[in-house]
């Protein structure tokens, strides 16, 4: 069975992440046990972190999949965190003594006296407080916007060549009337999850949700070159498809979008002083934010300005119908677009 990219990317973050961890916890094993070889004081490093990091990353990416974990979701915060903590705990501590239990014989003794145990304890607690934190604020922010904020990237505003999708779903208004504002949050949230299995798939960046709009991104010629930044609000289309069942049992419609592609020149940097942010500034934007406004009324769902498909490889399946240029306020030359479609 082939796995989706969104599958792929969680193992991939549960393998690295489980490394690190094994690294990290080896260093930790030949720093404190005060026997033995180094690199069996690091094997026992390695044990502990097999036995408690494992279990915490597959909790984090796949316990959303489990009813009670859903349903936890949706309790208050307070109860879902305590919780995961109470998890952590049962899994840091039973996670120690099992390890331990297989390298020594007086595991009783172990416990109440040996000082590698607590500092075992500290670490491993740590090392989860830790880890979590990167994962929730990776969850808000964006791996990749994290990453950047981490290395200080756009500290200084710099340049950059980007392409632009920006998806807005259909009659949105009347959508929220029917339901009301919990129910079309809760389809808002089923929506944007399968923009991003999209995104995924397509290896765009999701810049961030505007009301009921997604903003995704690929740098430089990324996207270009094997049609992906073209096919994805195709694939979206796909993965909102294969859901109808489930948004008509849960919502009664089934969600519908526009969407408009466009590339060039925009200024990155972070902006902001209480909440910061990286924020995208420029012609470019501004342009496919207009065009979006366009799609509304010119009947086509899928518009690509020109500048962009005369740079990107039209995917096979795809057709290109060329509508008269539009004039833009603000811009000297009008701006060639076309409408996308899959017969």
């Amino acid at each position: 069975m082939k796995l989706s990219r969104r599958a792929r990317r969680e193992w991939r973050i549960i393998l690295w992440g489980s490394l690190l961890s094994a690294v990290v916890s080896a260093f930790f094993g030949i720093r404190v046990t005060p026997t033995g070889e180094w690199w069996v004081r690091a094997m026992h490093g390695v044990a502990y972190s097999l036995a408690i990091g494992t279990p915490i990353f597959l909790l984090q990416f796949k316990g959303n999949r489990l009813a009670f974990m859903r349903r936890l979701r949706h309790r208050p915060l307070a109860v879902y965190f305590a919780f995961r903590v109470l998890f952590y705990f049962v899994v840091i501590v039973g996670g120690l003594l099992v390890v331990r239990l297989l390298l020594v014989n007086d595991l009783v003794a172990y416990v109440r006296s040996d000082p590698v145990f607590r500092r075992s304890l500290v670490f491993a607690i740590a090392m989860a407080v830790a880890g979590n934190l990167v994962l929730e604020f990776g969850g808000l922010l964006g791996m990749g916007t994290l990453w950047k904020l981490l290395t200080g990237r756009y500290v200084r505003p710099r340049s950059e060549q980007k392409t632009f999708l920006l998806i807005d779903m259909k009659d949105s208004t009347g959508m929220a009337e029917q339901l009301g504002a919990i129910r079309f949050h809760e389809l808002l949230n089923h929506f944007f999850r399968d923009i991003a299995d999209a995104a995924l798939e397509c290896e765009a960046e999701i810049h961030k949700y505007v009301g009921d709009e997604a903003i995704l991104t690929w740098d430089g010629d990324a996207g270009m070159d094997d049609g992906a930044s073209l096919l994805c609000p195709f694939m979206a289309r796909d993965f909102i498809a294969a859901q109808k069942a489930d948004y008509l049992a849960h919502f009664g419609a089934v969600p519908e979008f526009r969407a408009v592609l466009h590339c060039g020149e925009i200024v990155a940097g972070e902006i902001g002083d209480v909440r910061r942010e990286i924020a995208f500034v420029g012609d470019t934007l501004n342009v496919a934010a207009r065009l979006l406004d366009a799609a509304k009324h010119l009947g086509h769902d899928i518009l690509v300005s020109e500048d962009l498909l005369a740079r990107a490889t039209l995917p096979e399946g795809l057709k290109v119908e060329k509508l008269p240029t539009l004039a833009m306020r603000g811009r000297v030359a009008p701006l060639g677009i076309a409408a996308l479609s899959r017969p």
